[in-house]
């Protein structure tokens, strides 16, 4: 019942073992023994193959809410705890909106979260496949790959009690181009409609070219494990009470209905909780077969990344998802049942590319050798070894392109045909060099290099308490220093940091000359996704941009081929497509990766639950180190057991 959507296979996890991390921290320290075998998982249930031929039972009306319970003291038996998720207070829980800073319950993207909200398949990061979870069986393509269609499983309920149907996806597209979302304005260009056949048959439509051919099938295909279906009733309700557009994205949502397994339950400036939906329709035998382990998923608000840790040695965190420095040191000496996905260096499968991005608005940062300096003189190997403590493979051992480290996307592009424009760091005198042949010199003797008599001097800035990048932008500070560029640190509250790097129609502010944000992970469109995340001209100008190009890089010749790739199915030629978008890439350096990381952290502390995923547990189909929420790492909570029933 697997369906792949990828062009390519990669993700191979044999890789992440080769990569042991060079280099020591600040302080070495005496080699560690290897950490002890971890305990084996059971295998999970298999998704079926087929749905029931009777759909089952269902309450008929909406479930009554669960027995009161004090938030502050919740059942640590019947309790699942994360860090790194919820940074600041919940705004909403509006899944038509992008700004509900609600991290717990909310997160569309290549493998959605799906705590709460659903989508029709979840996307498996280690196979590379989707499986269905609202949706009954594969999905089909017609013969001119123009069409999808797909059902919806007869189990589905919402969490009042009614039926999810086709009329529920078709509404949630038509309502998203209506008040163009931030997920409407993403695929308008490439979904043409999504309509209800009938009660249960769902069809998308995909937007074709002049030649009668789908624009870009990755895309249409990839809709469906990234987007939520939501309630045509509910949204009906949220409709009547919003004016405009605005209005709606701006609805808190406080009643919002959902077909998930978890609803809110607490929230405030100190916590947020979820709580179990017993009549959840996922216990049907056509999904999951029972509910998941824990009845409530709760997240403490941390100030910071050394408060999160504190937490997880404390046994009072069962699922990290922020970085923990050294934290090998967890096991190896502090002697914790605390583990991550891979047993040794870089304890997680290395998928996602943080990256600094250049405002090109910014004077002087519009020179390709002011940038190109910058990134050639930072030195890489201290974040690895110290931001980093070592999570993460080196430039040396993958040189920089526009691939994650997987030997698949590695294999995808001509490494010889742009080893002359790779840099592994650390290059003050090439730096110097690039900046002098630009005649953009120190004139005056104060030390600091100017551009059109301006003195080159720039802000770096990343989200406070997020501990491995400001360490990250320290070091990319002090490149700066070395070469004659003044650069200094600035780190807002991620709640401010977001609602300002996220608004691409109009300029960044002040402080954000160079600034941090992810560049892609594992995902149904990749690598084509990151590339087209990094450098294409089609998010500057949108007032809400969360998937790329903050920098507001324009280029036309890589517009030309991101928008050629999806229809290309020549692997000779698309290996040439992705070549040149990566010699484009290295010669203008509209942004430059720090590291590389894991798509989440996926570090567990198995005093109260375990059976979490890792490498090698057997499990089938593979449940990856995606948080036990995301894509068909959600699977992990149906493995749960607690360590002393």
């Amino acid at each position: 019942m697997k369906k792949k959507i990828y062009l390519f296979t990669v993700l191979l996890l044999v890789f992440s073992l080769v990569f042991a991390a060079c280099g020591g921290a600040a302080e070495p320290t005496p080699a560690p023994a290897a950490p002890a075998a971890q305990p084996a998982a059971p295998t999970p249930e298999a998704a079926p193959t087929t749905a029931p031929a009777e759909e089952a039972t269902a309450p008929a009306e909406e479930a009554a809410p669960a027995t009161a319970a004090d938030p502050n003291s919740l059942p640590r038996n019947e309790t699942l705890y994360y860090n790194g998720l919820q940074w600041g207070s919940v705004v909403g829980w509006n899944p038509y909106s992008s700004s509900n800073n609600n991290g717990l319950a909310i997160a569309q993207g290549d493998s959605a979260r799906v705590l709460m909200f659903e989508t029709p398949y979840l996307y498996n990061m280690l196979d590379g496949q989707v499986y269905p979870l609202l949706a009954d069986g594969d999905y089909e393509w017609n013969e001119d790959r123009t069409e999808i269609t797909f059902k919806i499983k007869a189990a589905a309920k919402w969490s009042d009690g009614a039926p999810v149907t086709a009329e529920d996806v078709a509404y949630t597209w038509a309502t998203h181009v209506k008040y163009n979302t931030p997920t409407g304005a993403a695929n308008v260009d490439y979904i043409e409609d999504i309509v209800a056949v009938d009660g249960q048959t769902v069809v998308v439509k995909a937007k074709l070219n002049d030649a009668g051919e789908a624009i870009n099938p990755l895309l249409v295909a990839a809709y469906l494990s990234t987007n939520y279906v939501i309630q045509k009733a509910w949204t009906e309700t949220l409709e009547g009470r919003s004016a405009d557009a605005t209005a709606l994205l701006a609805d808190p949502a406080e009643d919002v209905v959902f077909s998930g397994p978890y609803s809110k339950y607490f929230t405030d400036d100190t916590k947020v909780v979820l709580v179990r939906n017993d009549s959840y329709w996922g216990q049907d035998a056509s999904m999951w077969g029972k509910l998941p382990a824990p009845k409530y998923i709760a997240h403490a608000i941390f100030k910071d990344n050394a408060a999160g840790t504190t937490a997880l040695k404390a046994g009072e965190v069962d699922v990290s998802q922020q970085f923990n420095s050294n934290v090998q040191e967890l096991w190896l000496q502090d002697n914790l049942p605390v583990s991550t996905y891979l047993p040794e260096a870089p304890y997680g499968i290395g998928a996602s590319l943080p990256t600094a991005f250049f405002n090109l608005n910014s004077p002087g940062l519009d020179q390709v050798a002011v940038r190109k300096a910058i990134a050639m003189a930072v030195d890489y190997p201290t974040i690895i070894a110290n931001a980093m403590t070592n999570q993460s493979a080196t430039f040396d051992q993958v040189p920089r392109s526009l691939m994650n480290p997987t030997p698949g996307e590695q294999a995808l592009y001509d490494r010889e045909a742009v080893a002359d424009l790779q840099w592994a760091g650390n290059d003050i005198e090439g730096a110097k060099a690039l900046l002098d042949e630009a005649g953009i010199v120190d004139s005056d003797g104060d030390g600091w290099r100017e551009f059109n008599g301006e003195k080159l001097s720039y802000i770096a800035t990343c989200p406070n308490g997020w501990s491995d990048w400001q360490a990250a932008i320290e070091v990319v500070a002090a490149a700066g220093a070395k070469i004659g560029i003044d650069i200094t640190t600035n780190f807002p509250e991620w709640s401010v940091y977001q609602t300002v790097v996220t608004k691409s129609d109009a300029p960044l502010p002040a402080g954000y000359d160079i600034f941090m944000m992810w560049s892609g992970g594992a995902g149904p469109t990749q690598p084509w996704g990151r590339i087209r995340g990094l450098i294409s001209s089609e998010f500057v100008g949108m007032a809400s941009n969360w998937t790329g190009n903050w920098g507001g890089y324009v280029n036309p010749e890589a517009d030309a081929l991101i928008q050629a790739i999806p229809s290309e199915t020549d692997e000779a030629a698309l290996k040439d497509m992705y070549t040149e978008l990566v010699r484009l890439y290295l010669t203008d350096v509209p942004s430059f990766t720090l590291m590389y990381r894991p798509q989440v952290f996926h570090t567990v502390n198995e005093s109260v639950w375990t059976n979490f995923p890792f490498d090698g547990d057997g499990t089938n189909p593979p449940v990856p180190p995606m948080i036990c929420s995301d894509g068909w790492g959600v699977a992990c909570l149906y493995n749960l057991e607690l360590v002393n029933p």
